[in-house]
């Protein structure tokens, strides 16, 4: 696993489990704390609870990508391989 991918898997984490414990602080804990729902706080509370899932399914989403892509191949090997595909002569033969 290359250093990129053990980040991506990193933020991938970190995204799931805030989005998981902000699910259960705004809908469960914060229901019984208050012994009720506050209508301000619902009218607010929904629309930031939407965009910051949305943000952090995006962060998830990077952080995946980030996981499960290979590392590109060192540019060493790259110029390697393009120096093996063009000809040694570079003349073209007369006609």
């Amino acid at each position: 696993m290359s250093k990129d991918q053990a980040i991506g898997g990193l933020i991938c984490l970190v995204c799931i489990v805030a989005g998981i414990l902000y699910t259960l602080g705004l809908f469960y804990w914060g229901y019984y704390r208050n012994s009720g729902w506050n209508i301000a706080f619902t009218l607010i509370a929904i629309p930031v609870f939407v965009a910051f899932i949305a943000i952090l399914a995006i962060g998830a989403w990077i952080g995946w990508t980030m996981a499960t892509t290979p590392p590109p191949k060192p540019i060493e090997e790259i110029t390697t391989e393009i120096e093996k595909e063009e000809p040694k002569d570079k003349q073209s033969p007369p006609s």
